[in-house]
């Protein structure tokens, strides 16, 4: 007894043994005892009673978790409102398809420099369904480092890979042997509570309840205002459950009825505030009343700082609404449209929705559902979202416009897309019937919906129109209506903008994706900044390639900030930046960023989006001389062109005939040309790839003739890249009819065009390394762009590249011979870093270790070396 001292006047018991076991605990430490334990107890006078607040971060898991985003906000909120995680952790903004795993790789990235001793406690840890969620712990718990202790507590033993921890001699255990009191714990109990019993009614309780934790707290809590103690302790007897109810009885006997009726009445509720709690009792004072309760430890616990949100423990609100149905069966439906109301009217819409549907109130639900849709979906709770819509009986979905208006976008999002259309058609038959203010609402919802299905199915133009019918008031009531959800004005300049950018109106659609992403900015909607950011990049390959690829790794960063490596969205802007990356020539960072994009992007995209990710690889693999794998990315990019419904790009096309001429297979090239109609066989592409193939056959003269369009500009392109291989292969063709000159004037055109974009692919897809030498002798002005393209196709074929390195005791990776390229220039470090787009730290660090295989120390004995060793062209005139 005298080893154990009321720790407060809340009645919590020092429990001084179990403290220093979880001070001086491994890695992690599992609380693992049933319901009423005092897992929760424990742990919170821990934190008091030794010195360690500041330095846990506490997560209280709520009932019946399925939402793995909102589990790992918790986490971070958690860790950073520590004083060491202060300043260290990040924190997490919500988003649609947040992936833990990233969000767990980026905490351990976090703590890595952490180097004090910090603790993360997660309680009620059973409470958490998300299997997924679960896998992403386990990878924390695993890879925690030395200096994050991890506390779980729970129910029953949980699957998070512990067994190699105990293995290791890193996991520390308690269970419900651990967690029972004692007969002197339990006497230190009753006299924190002010409870004076007699030793024997003492052993008679401990006894009994076999040290249970809330059995006793609950017999202290009755023996408060127990007129005969004595009596009561011989009375408590039964199994677990019958004590609980006798228990229950007796609590609630012995209160007020104020506090009786409040108990009752919130026992609907997942968690309560003093405002909620006066509403649904239809007194004041419920605050002070929750208080109170959580200050006895009456199985209340406060949920925030300033002790304003409660919840009860959850077998305590299972008997509290066990004994509401029992005693007021016709008041639950009531409470339940009062929270509804209540929680509708403080900003709460899921708690609104889901007890207007116990209340039945389907009319009300579907209102609050459809009126925070977006908000929903944006807010990364597109999850929840979908559930409580799962939650409505099948008929109302069928027969209530705004509800199948909901089920078409749910559809949607799952990629049925004729299901969704479906629901469409209910929703605009049923809008008709529908009173003023939700059918104007209602009609605006459906031209969202119209203007998402006509982006998924390709249908460009429709997609345009609608955008545009959104944003053109169409009366008032529209406007008003457009205006008053500040979530959809910049969704539709955005979606507006990638529908003008996949129909090549690049001008436009700048335009609007820079307005949609200022609006984004202003109203603090980072999901769809991040959705702008991505399409403004890709509109930049047509202008500026430094600009393109700094908003590509912005965007990038951005989608790190919150969380969303693994969003698709993220992984447009990987393969954006790939493709770019590419038409520089730079191979290894493009194989790098295609191979994170196919990793995120799913099958189901955006026509156009595919069509860029598939033939960014097949012209990687071109690169690469992987001729058939090429072919097949192609293919993969050719079903997603088949999707659009208009307009269809024809740059596919025109690369798998490409492709099918370096294979040799001139007989199905022609077939492929020969299935298209007169206006697209015109079109740039088809003419560039016609070209080639009339080349592979030895018509020189007919592949100039078929270029002549494309040279001069009436054959328009879909890219300035399809021009520059135009001008390319009209040199090769005049080369082989004998006209220098005509061939020279081309070939400078060519590079005229590719210089200012640093585009150097077009010369790997139709190489010409003796004209581009030849060219070095005529007064080019662009020997430094030649002198790297001969390089690079000279690191691009493996036999070369063997040759000409066999003397290296290490070869040069693909960075190092990139900046190899320009140490024969008058450019310094710093203009370099600048034409690469990286950190002139990272050129310094490249030339380095150039001058350490190549065996020398300085930067005119590695242009001689590298020259001698055949890795770089004879020399060119400087810039």
């Amino acid at each position: 007894m005298a080893a154990v001292t009321a720790l407060t006047k809340r009645g919590i018991v020092a429990r001084h043994d179990l403290f220093d076991r979880l001070t001086g605990a491994g890695r992690v430490t599992h609380v693992s005892a049933p319901a009423g334990s005092g897992k929760t107890l424990l742990l919170q006078s821990w934190i008091q009673g030794t010195g360690v607040v500041g330095r846990v971060g506490w997560v209280s898991v709520p009932h019946e978790e399925l939402d793995p985003q909102r589990f790992w906000i918790s986490v971070i909120d958690a860790l950073g409102a520590t004083i060491p995680g202060t300043g260290l952790v990040r924190r997490l903004t919500p988003a649609p398809d947040m992936d833990g795993s990233a969000v767990v790789a980026r905490l351990l990235a976090d703590l890595a420099t952490l180097d004090e001793r910090i603790w993360l406690v997660i309680d009620d840890l059973h409470e958490l369904r998300s299997v997924e969620a679960m896998r992403q712990l386990e990878l924390l718990v695993r890879r925690s480092p030395a200096s994050l202790r991890i506390v779980l507590a729970t129910r029953h033993d949980l699957h998070v890979g512990l067994h190699r921890l105990r293995l290791e001699g890193e996991l520390t255990e308690l269970r419900a042997a651990d967690l029972r009191l004692t007969l002197g714990e339990a006497e230190a109990l009753f006299e924190a509570s002010g409870v004076r019993l007699s030793d024997s009614a003492v052993a008679r309780l401990h006894e009994r309840t076999e040290g249970w934790a809330a059995g006793l707290r609950l017999a202290a809590l009755s023996l408060t205002a127990h007129p005969d103690p004595g009596r009561f302790a011989d009375e408590f007897s039964g199994s677990e459950r019958t004590v609980a109810d006798y228990l229950l009885a007796e609590v609630l006997d012995r209160q007020s009825e104020q506090t009786k009726r409040l108990l009752l009445y919130t026992s609907i509720l997942d968690r309560v505030s003093g405002g909620l709690a006066d509403v649904l009792t239809g007194s004041t004072g419920g605050e002070r009343i929750l208080q109170e309760l959580e200050e006895a430890n009456a199985f209340v616990v406060s949920l925030d700082a300033g002790r304003s949100w409660f919840r009860y423990h959850q077998l305590f609100a299972e008997l509290l609404h066990l004994e509401l149905r029992r005693t007021e069966p016709g008041q639950i439906g009531a409470l339940h449209a009062a929270a509804a109301d209540w929680y509708a009217g403080n900003g709460h819409p899921i708690e609104a929705i889901r007890h207007a549907q116990a209340a039945g109130n389907w009319t009300l639900a579907t209102h609050l559902l459809s009126d925070n849709w977006f908000g929903l979906q944006l807010n990364g709770q597109a999850g929840t979202a979908h559930d409580i819509l799962a939650a409505f009986p099948a008929a109302s979905v069928e027969a209530d416009a705004e509800l199948a208006a909901l089920t078409a976008f749910a559809e949607l999002t799952w990629r049925s897309l004729e299901r969704s259309e479906r629901y469409l058609e209910l929703a605009t038959r049923g809008a008709a019937t529908m009173p003023g203010g939700r059918r104007a609402r209602l009609q605006l919802m459906l031209a969202v919906l119209r203007l998402s299905l006509a982006r998924q199915r390709g249908d460009l133009p429709a997609a345009v129109e609608e955008a545009k019918g959104l944003l053109t008031p169409a009366g008032g009531l529209r406007d008003a209506q457009l205006t008053a959800n500040e979530d959809l004005r910049p969704l539709t300049l955005l979606s507006l903008g990638i529908a003008e950018f996949w129909s090549a109106r690049v001008e436009e659609a700048e335009q609007h994706l820079d307005q949609g992403v200022a609006l984004a900015r202003r109203i603090g909607r980072p999901y769809l900044e991040l959705l702008g950011l991505v399409h403004l990049a890709m509109v930049d390959s047509f202008q500026s390639f430094p600009r393109s690829v700094a908003r590509s790794l912005k965007a990038i960063e951005l989608a790190r900030e919150h969380g969303w490596s693994n969003d698709p969205v993220a992984g447009l802007a990987y393969s954006s930046l790939g493709s770019k990356f590419l038409m520089q020539g730079w191979l290894e960072e493009a194989e790098h960023w295609l191979d994170q994009a196919e990793h995120v992007v799913g099958a189901e995209v955006e026509p156009g989006s595919g069509v860029m990710l598939h033939s960014s690889r097949g012209l990687l693999e071109l690169a690469h001389s992987h001729d058939e794998d090429a072919l097949r990315a192609f293919q993969h990019a050719e079903r997603h062109v088949e999707r659009f419904v208009k307009p269809r790009t024809l740059a596919v096309r025109g690369l798998v005939v490409l492709t099918l001429v370096r294979l040799g297979e001139i007989e199905r090239a022609k077939q492929l040309l020969a299935e298209l109609d007169g206006a697209e066989q015109d079109s740039g592409q088809i003419r560039v790839a016609a070209a080639g193939l009339r080349l592979a056959e030895g018509d020189a003269e007919g592949a100039s003739v078929t270029l002549a369009r494309v040279v001069d500009g009436s054959a328009c392109v879909e890219h300035p890249c399809w021009a520059v291989q135009a001008l390319l292969l009209d040199a090769i063709a005049w080369d082989a009819l004998g006209d220098t000159v005509a061939c020279r004037g081309a070939l400078e055109r060519a590079l005229d065009l590719a210089e200012p974009q640093g585009w150097l692919f077009p010369f790997l897809l139709h190489p010409a390394p003796r004209l581009l030498a030849a060219h070095l002798e005529h007064h080019t002005t662009h020997s430094v762009l030649i002198t790297q393209i001969v390089n690079l196709l000279g690191s691009t074929k493996p036999s070369m590249m063997h040759n000409s390195s066999k003397n290296l005791h290490e070869a040069l990776t693909d960075s190092q011979a990139r900046v190899l390229r320009y140490l024969p220039t008058n450019l310094s470090a710093l203009e370099i870093a600048s034409e690469l787009c990286v950190s002139v730290n990272t050129v310094k660090t490249h030339m380095r270790h150039v001058y350490d295989k190549l065996g020398v120390h300085r930067r005119a004995q590695a242009v001689e070396r590298a020259r001698a060793l055949g890795l770089l062209g004879s020399s060119p005139s400087t810039r």
